[in-house]
């Protein structure tokens, strides 16, 4: 492919093209309308957007099938041996700025899946959310589940099995519910079983991009495209609620059966800067969401939207209910009763009297 790519675009402009296919995208809306615009493309240029998006994908795929696994086995080398080499921190550097590219092209590549119809521009600033908000979640994660295993190194095996056989399984328990036919449209030349294992390899790397951090891409395959081109704000709040609350309970652990490996480390100091990390990943994710997402006046609703949604629900599960309220205002409040209980406890209190006066004045 880099051959072919550099060839094309050496060779662009020189010969002229027999043709052009014309492509139709709508500007984002502004005031509430949306211009139709066409663009020629070339043939030269199909093709080499055609690369692009292959070399994101690569990009993806190498990213959390090796550069993920490859982090997290040098940080727990250096965790066991105590020592940091130049060496081992630059690769371990490299191999961070590998996997939150691979997430942040996982990113664009969503937004221009779900938005195709859309001419996309991505601005910087959005490109800087992006990268604070993998940056944090990734490096949490990764730490996490090394000083998880440093200590527990049997028990980070079912760790580890549990989410990749939730997320492997989960797209495929969508599809069996749904009760669509079988998809035969993802390659002509494969056979139904070439298809599955095509399948269980996509599905195999979206739960490689999950056990790390947030798929932005939402397999779907019941779709022709195998991707959700919804929005889906509930499952993104579902996924970063049970993900913090592992964290926490992986650090618990962590803290509770630490060795003599972290005698001259702050454990509880360590504990809170990697919860108030992934917070950090969070909050990032709400910004980009909510002020820098290039297709946000597309959205239904949002995130401060959602956010107040939350709260409002949260304070009515809060409050007691009124039928107890009132009650209690009414016994506390109602001038009848407090009179009546008066006169019961004077005439009850001069009956016990009466019998102690009578007998005093017989002596």
């Amino acid at each position: 492919r880099c051959v072919e790519v550099l060839y094309i675009y050496f060779r662009a402009g020189r010969v002229e093209e027999p043709y052009v296919s014309i492509t139709k995208k709508r500007q984002m809306p502004k005031d509430g309308h949306s211009e139709e615009v066409e663009k020629e493309v070339g043939q030269a240029e199909g093709k080499l957007c055609t690369h692009r998006s292959a070399f994101s994908r690569a990009s993806v795929i190498q990213a959390f099938l090796g550069s993920a696994p490859q982090l997290t086995l040098q940080l727990y080398i250096c965790v066991l041996q105590q020592d940091i080499t130049a060496a081992r921190s630059i690769f371990m550097v490299l191999s961070l700025l590998s996997i939150v590219y691979g997430a942040l092209r996982c990113n664009i590549l969503a937004i221009k899946i779900k938005y195709d119809d859309y001419d996309i521009n991505v601005k910087p600033t959005a490109y800087l959310c992006i990268f604070l908000w993998r940056s944090f979640e990734i490096a949490t994660r990764v730490t996490v589940l090394v000083l998880f295993s440093s200590v527990l190194q049997i028990w980070i095996l079912p760790v580890v099995l549990v989410n990749l056989f939730v997320f492997f399984f989960y797209p495929w328990v969508l599809f069996c519910q749904s009760k669509s036919p079988f998809p035969e449209n993802i390659e002509k030349a494969l056979s139904r079983v070439g298809t599955t294992i095509a399948l269980c390899l996509l599905t195999l790397l979206y739960a490689g991009i999950n056990m790390f951090c947030w798929s932005a891409v939402q397999l779907k395959l019941n779709d022709p495209d195998l991707i959700s081109k919804s929005q889906n704000w509930y499952r993104l709040t579902v996924y970063y609620m049970l993900r913090f609350i592992e964290n926490a309970f992986l650090l618990l652990m962590w803290y509770v059966y630490r060795t003599d490996t972290y005698l001259y480390v702050c454990a509880p100091l360590l504990v809170l800067q990697l919860l108030l990390g992934y917070c950090m990943a969070v909050f990032f994710m709400l910004v980009f969401y909510q002020f820098c997402h290039p297709c946000k006046k597309l959205f239904s609703s949002s995130v401060s939207e959602g956010l107040l949604s939350c709260c409002k629900f949260l304070c009515f599960l809060c409050k007691p209910p009124k039928s107890s309220k009132l009650v209690d205002k009414a016994d506390s409040k109602s001038p009848a009763n407090t009179d009546e209980a008066w006169s019961s406890s004077k005439t009850t209190n001069s009956q016990n009297r009466n019998p102690h006066r009578s007998v005093s004045s017989n002596a």
